[in-house]
């Protein structure tokens, strides 16, 4: 792999030429989406029934280049900007919830791919820069520590996607003799990225929101893997150079966040559409768009969205300028960008569930979209990415303590 003639060509190409094909490609990817629309919408019931999101669907996003937008171009990526990918994910969320959230893991697991071992990610891209690659952050996996490697056991928890992944990423503990090893004051832990036929897959998803994410337990029993093979995300150095040579977390809040806002982007436009279509509520006098009460609790509505898209994108490009610049900031920065999310998620939660209850009795019924659009952000919200308790770790740094990690408290 040819990574640093590809740094040094990109040093000699003049920045503003060099983005306007990347700008031209997220152009293509909004339009592409947003053509799309249509159909993921007319398919949410299939969706939701199947609980997983169609193989066809999927391949549709593959050839589209959802899975390769974060992708370097030393692998045949698009290599995007994080603010190019996001209102990509929104409109997709919109359509859709659990095709936002599935492509939004995809876009997540290509940048914390770039933690891999240099070797494991050409064999990642090998075929082709759209692999679907999938992972879980739990760390439900115990590995006994082997000459030159690990034995893994474990059964992982919220999979999105991994039935149409073609690689797959766990979280596992390291073991000596079945003890803990320790890395100063907490447990060493490491993560494996293997083909997705060496693991098994339980469906145990049903769920009351994002339904459609086919989020189930993925298990490997006695896998034998060796230690260059393992890699560690959260502080691990990057095999590829560029803005992923920083830390990668600050992005990952930032794209739960783009879901929340597209569910309630889309809430927002199925309530617009029940209002549009003449509906009047018993004893009413008018019909809702007529109604002045109405008028102004959608607009209030309309404004909170407005305000959480905006404080999303103002996140993102924060964070990928100072991702150019080689100053983003694992703890400060994590912190900010947790709060952002946990913010979003609140607000995108209050827009949803008033969207709900101005819709009237009609959107209890399950053909209803707003009844999943409330029961996805709901599920969405319960992420660790979207949790309020990581206010404090912003907080204290606002209030002038030094920044620590969120995750880990140092």
């Amino acid at each position: 792999m040819a990574t640093t003639n590809v740094l040094s060509a990109r040093n000699d190409v003049d920045h503003a030429a060099e983005r306007k094909p990347a700008e031209s490609e997220a152009a293509r990817l909004l339009i592409a989406v947003r053509n799309l629309a249509p159909e993921l919408a007319a398919r949410a019931e299939e969706i939701e029934a199947g609980r997983r999101v169609p193989g066809d669907i999927v391949n549709t996003l593959r050839r589209i280049g959802i899975y390769r937008m974060l992708v370097p171009r030393s692998h045949g990526g698009l290599e995007l900007s994080v603010p190019d990918v996001v209102p990509v994910l929104e409109a997709l969320s919109a359509a859709e919830s659990s095709v936002g959230w599935v492509a939004m893991i995809g876009v997540t697991s290509q940048i914390m791919g770039t933690r891999a071992p240099e070797a494991t990610y050409d064999r990642v891209y090998a075929d082709g820069p759209d692999a679907v690659v999938v992972g879980v952050g739990t760390p439900a996996g115990r590995a006994e520590q082997i000459e030159g490697g690990y034995r893994i056991n474990g059964r992982w928890p919220f999979a999105s996607g991994c039935q149409n992944a073609q690689w797959i990423v766990g979280h596992f503990m390291v073991c000596k003799d079945g003890e803990p090893v320790m890395s100063g004051d907490r447990p060493l832990s490491r993560f494996v990225m293997l083909p997705a036929e060496r693991w098994t897959i339980d469906e145990t998803w049903r769920a009351s929101g994002l339904t459609g994410s086919g989020s189930h337990h993925v298990i490997l029993k006695d896998v034998e893997v060796t230690e260059a093979s393992t890699f560690d995300p959260l502080h691990g150095a990057s095999c590829v150079p560029g803005p992923f040579e920083s830390v990668v977390t600050p992005f990952i809040a930032i794209f739960h966040a783009a879901v929340a806002v597209g569910i309630a982007s889309g809430a927002v436009a199925d309530l617009a559409a029940i209002a549009g279509a003449g509906r009047r509520q018993l004893f009413a006098a008018a019909d809702l768009r007529d109604s002045a009460v109405f008028q102004h609790r959608f607009g209030q509505i309309g404004a909170e969205l407005r305000a959480a898209r905006a404080l999303l994108e103002v996140q993102a490009a924060k964070c990928w300028r100072r991702a150019v610049e080689g100053t983003l900031d694992g703890k400060a920065d994590f912190a900010e960008s947790l709060q952002c999310s946990a913010w979003i998620h609140a607000t995108c939660s209050d827009i949803v569930s008033g969207c709900y209850t101005l819709g009237g009795s009609s959107v209890v019924l399950n053909e209803s979209p707003l009844q999943r659009r409330l029961r996805d952000i709901h599920a969405a919200r319960q992420h660790v990415f979207a949790q309020e308790r990581f206010y404090a770790s912003a907080g204290a740094h606002q209030l002038g303590f030094p920044p620590f990690d969120p995750f880990f408290g140092r």
